[in-house]
């Protein structure tokens, strides 16, 4: 069945709405919580795999992470960084939405830095574990 009116567009909302941090949190809890259970999986699974197979598997997991000194390489500190990253985000993402979820927050002023204040806190957050981690 046609449109009663072709010049009508079929969804408005994409030329009224603007941009808000609030729709990049939700799109960030969603890529994080893929990525997370993807990236995450495929490690599991490699490490699983390389312990099972024996040493030699096993040292070559580790040596793609690691320098010969046994700190992480480039490739393992964009792996772990961005893991971490995804974790802190994804969960205060969460921590976001069942404050939400219990009817508060839904102010705009107030939703915005919510969704400002989960940003800024798992760099923070992620900061201040590679930093714990460095130190120890």
């Amino acid at each position: 069945m046609a449109s009663r009116n072709p010049a009508r567009p079929l969804s408005p909302h994409l030329q009224v709405y603007k941009w808000g941090p609030h729709m990049l949190v939700s799109i960030l809890h969603r890529a994080t919580g893929s990525g997370m259970a993807t990236v995450g999986s495929l490690l599991l699974v490699w490490w699983l795999a390389a312990i099972a197979a024996g040493d030699q598997a096993y040292a070559t997991f580790v040596d793609v992470f690691t320098t010969d000194t046994g700190g992480l390489n480039i490739l393992g500190y964009v792996i772990g960084v961005g893991l971490t990253l995804s974790l802190f985000q994804h969960m205060m993402s969460g921590i976001r939405h069942m404050v939400l979820d219990i009817g508060a927050g839904y102010e705009l002023k107030r939703n915005k830095m919510g969704a400002l204040a989960t940003m800024v806190a798992s760099v923070a957050l992620t900061i201040v574990f590679w930093l714990y981690m460095g130190i120890k």
